[in-house]
């Protein structure tokens, strides 16, 4: 029985020491109800109880983050490209989009098969009788 108080008594320990580390390390800017020196304190004078009032209402959650604009996108950095600029820009991607579309890789014909030509198949010529039916 002594052993369960003991380990009852250490796993206090820690968890108060966890708290009162967390309490005072966290910005101010999160700590909610109260200012972060008074969560301290409270952390100290009700050991487990504090601990656990800082994690459910004392510790808040962080301020939100705005997102950082890449600097190289005229779109997020507040400068606007005048429309010679635009036009230019476009013609780039124009030109660029032409060239990844003409782009063949290996293994690749140059133009299509057609069904028959893939089988081995003769495909009838304009001038057989056949293709005229």
């Amino acid at each position: 029985m002594v052993r369960f108080v003991i380990i009852g008594i250490v796993i206090a320990v820690a968890f108060t020491l966890y708290a009162l580390v967390d309490a005072a390390m966290t910005d101010g800017s999160r700590a909610r109800g109260v200012s972060k020196p008074v969560w301290v304190v409270l952390v100290v004078l009700l050991p487990v109880i504090g601990g656990v009032l800082w994690f459910m209402i004392g510790k808040g959650a962080p301020p939100a983050q705005r997102p950082t604009p890449p600097d190289d996108d005229p779109r997020f950095t507040g400068t606007r490209m005048s429309s010679a600029d635009l036009d230019s820009h476009m013609r780039d991607l124009e030109q660029r989009l032409r060239d990844l579309d003409a782009e063949t890789f290996p293994g690749e014909d140059e133009r299509p098969a057609s069904e028959g030509e893939a089988r081995g198949e003769e495909q009838p010529g304009p001038d057989d009788d056949t293709a005229q039916k």
